[in-house]
C-alpha cells in the first residue's frame, strides 16, 4: 500500500538498482534525496532547498556527510517517517 504527496515523488527503482544505472533521470525543478536505513530514493521539488524546515535536514546531511554522499544524490540521515513529516507540511505552505 502506497500514498503519493503532491511535492515529492517516489522514485520506482531501489539503491541496488539504481547502483547499477548509469544515468538515473531526474525531472527538470526535482532533486533526488536518499532517506531512511533502506535509502529510498525520492524526488522533491528544489524549491524545498530554500525552506527553513527543509534546512534542518541539510544541515543533518551536511554533519553527517559533508559534501560526499555515498549513493550519487544528497543523502538525508533521519527517518523516513520524519522525512514524510516534513515534507507533506512543506506542501501546505
Amino acid at each position: 500500500m502506497g500514498f503519493r504527496l503532491p511535492g515529492i515523488r517516489r522514485s520506482s527503482s531501489s539503491a541496488s538498482q539504481q547502483s547499477s544505472c548509469k544515468v538515473m533521470e531526474v525531472p527538470k525543478g526535482y532533486l533526488a534525496v536518499y532517506v531512511g536505513e533502506k535509502m529510498k530514493r525520492f524526488l522533491i521539488p528544489i524549491s524545498f532547498l530554500n525552506e527553513p524546515l527543509f534546512h534542518g535536514l541539510l544541515s543533518q546531511a551536511e554533519e553527517e556527510f559533508g559534501y560526499s554522499h555515498p549513493m550519487g544524490g544528497l543523502t538525508i540521515p533521519c527517518k523516513e517517517d520524519e522525512f514524510l513529516d516534513i515534507t507533506s507540511r512543506l506542501n501546505r505552505l
